[in-house]
C-alpha cells in the first residue's frame, strides 16, 4: 500500500501472519470475523434505510476499515480502555457493546436507541466509548482527557484510544493534543485511519509533509507506527505490542493505519474524485476476504461455514431493522431530559 506521498520511505509493520493466527486461534479468529459481518451487514442495511427516507441526517459509513477498529479493540480488550472517535461510529459501538437493534433504532430516532433516538448516526456511546464526535477533530482532545482521567486514578492497565481521520491531522486540536499528551505522559494511543482522501481531496493537497505519524510524532517526540489497516493480523499484533508499550511507560504513540473506505465520505458523496476503476482496484483489498482466506488457509475454514456466518449476522441486522420501524418515537415529554443535572 504504498504510493506517492512518501510511503515507500516509512516502515510498514508486518506481523508474521502465520504466527498471529496460530496465537488467536480459531475461537477469537471467528469472533472477530462475526463482528467484521455484522459491521457490514449493519452498514449496508442502514444505508438502505436512509436510502428509503427512514433515517435522517448524515451517514458515514464504516465499509472497508472494519480490520482496523475490530483489531484494535480485540487487541486491547473490548470490556476495559476508553474509546473516543469520529461521526464515523457505528463500527466503534458495535464493537464495545451496542446492540444492532440498539444502534439501528437509533438511525431511525426512535426511543429504543442508543442514544433514545436523539443523536442519530453520529452520536453513539456505551460505558467506555465516549462518542461518536460531530465536530472535525473534536475526538482528539476528548481522548486526551480520558487518558489523563486514567493516569488520575492511578489505573495503570488500560489506554485511552482515540481515533481520527486524516482530515482532521492538519486541524489545531490534534498538535495540542500530542502536545500535552507528551508533556503529561498520557496513556493515549492516536490513531489516524488515512484512507488517503479526507472528505474528498487528494492526501497531497492536503497535508503538508507525509507520512502523518512518522513525521508528526517526531515534532513531539513521541513513538509512532505505521501499519496497513486493511490487514486484520497485522493491526492486532501491532496493538498487542502497543499496549506493553503504553501501561508500562505511560508514554503516549501515533499510529497511522493505511486504508480505503469503500464509500464516499457520507452517503451523499458521490465520491466523483476516484474512477470506478480506481474503486474496482481498491476493493481487491477487502478485509474481510482477506482475513477469510487466512482462515482458509491457516484453519482449515471454508466458505460454506463463511457463508453461513455472513448470513447469521445478516439477519441479526434485518431484525434489528424490523425492530426499529416498529418502535416508537420519543415523546416530545423527554425533549428537556439529560440536559440538566437532576
Amino acid at each position: 500500500m504504498t504510493d506517492k506521498n512518501n510511503y515507500d520511505q516509512v516502515d510498514i509493520y508486518k506481523a508474521d501472519t502465520a504466527k498471529v493466527i496460530a496465537e488467536m486461534g480459531m475461537d477469537l479468529s471467528l469472533k472477530m470475523l462475526d463482528q467484521m459481518l455484522l459491521i457490514r451487514h449493519f452498514e449496508t442495511r442502514g444505508e438502505q434505510s436512509y436510502q428509503q427516507g427512514k433515517v435522517w441526517g448524515f451517514y458515514h459509513a464504516y465499509i472497508g476499515q472494519e480490520a482496523i477498529q475490530t483489531a484494535i479493540t480485540f487487541a486491547l480488550g473490548r470490556e476495559n480502555n476508553l474509546y473516543a472517535t469520529t461521526y464515523r461510529c457505528h463500527a466503534l459501538a458495535l464493537l464495545l457493546g451496542m446492540s444492532a437493534e440498539s444502534g439501528m433504532a437509533e438511525l431511525f430516532g426512535k426511543k429504543t436507541g442508543n442514544a433514545g433516538g436523539r443523536g442519530g448516526s453520529m452520536h453513539m456511546y456505551t460505558k467506555n466509548m465516549f462518542g461518536g464526535s460531530g465536530i472535525v477533530g473534536g475526538q482528539w482532545p476528548l481522548g486526551i482527557g480520558l487518558a489523563f482521567s486514567l493516569k488520575y486514578r492511578g489505573i495503570k492497565d488500560e489506554v485511552a484510544v482515540v481515533f481520527g481521520g486524516d482530515g482532521s491531522v492538519p486541524q489545531g486540536t490534534l498538535h495540542e493534543s500530542m502536545n500535552l499528551a507528551k508533556l503529561w505522559s498520557l496513556p493515549c494511543i492516536f490513531v489516524v485511519e488515512n484512507n488517503r482522501m479526507s472528505m474528498g481531496t487528494q492526501l497531497e493537497r492536503t497535508i503538508a509533509n507525509p507520512p502523518i505519524a512518522a513525521n508528526m510524532a517526531k515534532a513531539y517526540g513521541m513513538k509512532s507506527y505505521t501499519v496497513d489497516g486493511m490487514k486484520i493480523t497485522d493491526v492486532y499484533d501491532l496493538f498487542k505490542h502497543i499496549k506493553n508499550e503504553v501501561t508500562e511507560t505511560s508514554q503516549p504513540v501515533m499510529v497511522e493505519a493505511l486504508c480505503h473506505r469503500f464509500k464516499g465520505h457520507s452517503i451523499s458523496d458521490a465520491a466523483t474524485y476516484r474512477t470506478k476503476e480506481e474503486l474496482e482496484e481498491i476493493k481487491k483489498q477487502d478485509p474481510i476476504p482477506y482475513f477469510t482466506s487466512l482462515l482458509k488457509r491457516y484453519c482449515g475454514f471454508t466458505e460454506e461455514e463463511f457463508e453461513q456466518r455472513s448470513q447469521a449476522q445478516k439477519e441479526v441486522v434485518m431484525k434489528a431493522v424490523k425492530a426499529a420501524e416498529e418502535a416508537d418515537f420519543p415523546s416530545t415529554d423527554t425533549l428537556e431530559e439529560g440536559v440538566i443535572i437532576e
